[in-house]
């Protein structure tokens, strides 16, 4: 937990944003401690970790999902980004979910894009292609809000 502790964190963190990322991130270690004796001698405990994060990452968007929020004033337009002193946090926040893991993954934490592919699924270029698109898209939005 010490040594891997500020990567969960910074995963989760950029997937589901601070509200929601201390809940997902003591669930990824309680699920770690409970599924640590299978795991095979010479494993990467720094991608497998990630992987439990994402996968508690996503409960946590799917229930999210299942409930209303309920909202004093709804605001009159949902385009978060045109918002003119938008900050990067809500930039990756945007992203679409591939994307924004991706770039978590990547950039974040420093896992390859092999092992990005084996959390998300798809090919080590596909996952290449989606941090690539995020981090274009980040670009874009920054630099038109600066």
């Amino acid at each position: 937990m010490a040594e891997f502790g500020p990567t969960v964190l910074r995963v989760v963190r950029a997937v589901l944003g601070p509200a929601d990322a201390d809940d997902a991130w003591s669930e990824t270690f309680l699920a770690a401690l409970r599924a640590y004796p299978q795991l095979p001698a010479g494993a990467n405990v720094e991608a497998w970790l990630v992987t439990i994060a994402h996968r508690k990452a996503v409960d946590v968007t799917r229930a999210a999902a299942r409930h209303a929020v309920p909202v004093a004033d709804p605001p009159e337009t949902g385009a978060e980004a045109d918002l003119p002193d938008l900050d990067l946090v809500a930039a990756v926040a945007a992203l679409p979910p591939k994307q924004r893991q991706a770039v978590a993954y990547h950039y974040l934490t420093g896992l390859p894009y092999a092992e990005i592919a084996e959390i998300l699924g798809g090919s080590a270029d596909a996952a290449r292609r989606a941090a690539a698109d995020g981090i274009a898209a980040l670009r874009r939005t920054i630099g038109a809000n600066r």
